[in-house]
């Protein structure tokens, strides 16, 4: 897809970070945009924005980890637009996990994995016959990690197991619409290639009561990049960062480019994974990745 004027693109977790980058890039564009997310302030200050830039946009509160409320966000942008033929199944949290993991509270792993491979099931499960039914081009773009899709890290082990688990379910769907001739290509987004600056180290503020969290588990002492930033600096060292507009500009350039790896890596990712496959091949004792 070169030409993204009067697409349709819908965007969950649209109304922060690098969603919501992505959203005002496709503005720009020239996109009919519908921005999706748990968050209702946020949703409705990112639409006031969207529209005051004369873009043709819709918002929509949805869940998804919940398949009713992703059905209802389809049937709300087909009454709407009709179409569809961009989806970015971007919604994310990270845990804040801490400590070993024998020790995280179940309702931390559920959580994670209701969001972050539920919500991308429930995605395909509500966005993908109506794009193969059109039987037109469009593109379902998935944001990934490099942490689970790449490289293990252990200081986050829900997160990563949920996201090696949404790299499985991409390349699996990737297959199979190739295998049906089916004009809707797959997008694997890995946001990078250094830590991203979103609001991610804060998905606490979007958890919901009926999984609570523990008050006395550990904390990570992380809730933000600059909470990062400031541990790094502590041993001399300094946090590279990347701002959510470079993904977007990059996710959609791979869009255009029609590449199925949209994964920019920076050097030390890169020699981290090549090193990863090299244990694997030669059966040797992986050792922990260095990336930062």
């Amino acid at each position: 897809m070169k030409d993204f004027t009067n697409k349709v693109a819908v965007i969950t977790g649209g109304a922060s970070g690098v969603g919501r980058a992505i959203a005002f890039l496709l503005a720009k564009e020239g996109a009919k945009v519908v921005v999706a997310d748990i968050e209702t302030a946020a949703l409705e200050r990112t639409v006031a924005e969207l529209e005051s830039l004369g873009c043709e946009c819709m918002g929509q509160r949805a869940d998804v980890t919940d398949s009713s409320s992703m059905n209802a966000l389809v049937d709300a942008v087909m009454a709407r637009f009709g179409a569809m033929h961009l989806v970015f199944a971007n919604a994310g949290v990270g845990t804040g996990e801490a400590g070993n993991m024998w020790d995280y509270e179940l309702n931390d792993w559920e959580w994670g994995f209701r969001v972050n491979t539920w919500g991308l099931i429930h995605s395909i499960n509500a966005f993908l016959p109506k794009l193969v039914a059109q039987n037109e081009e469009a593109h379902f773009v998935v944001t990934g990690s490099g942490n689970g899709a790449f490289l293990m890290l252990p200081n986050t082990p829900i997160y990563t197991a949920s996201k090696a688990a949404v790299q499985a379910i991409t390349e699996n769907l990737h297959y199979q619409l190739q295998a049906t001739q089916s004009p809707v290509k797959v997008n694997a987004l890995f946001p990078g290639p250094h830590v991203v600056n979103t609001g991610i180290f804060n998905s606490e503020r979007n958890r919901p009561e009926s999984l609570p969290g523990n008050p006395d588990k550990p904390d990570s002492g992380i809730h933000s990049v600059e909470d990062m930033k400031a541990i790094m600096a502590q041993y001399d060292m300094q946090l590279q960062t990347t701002e959510p507009e470079e993904v977007a500009a990059f996710a959609i350039q791979g869009i255009r480019d029609e590449s199925f790896w949209i994964s920019p890596m920076s050097d030390k990712a890169r020699a981290a994974f090549v090193a990863r496959v090299d244990s694997i091949l030669n059966r040797t004792t992986p050792t922990v990745p260095d990336v930062l």
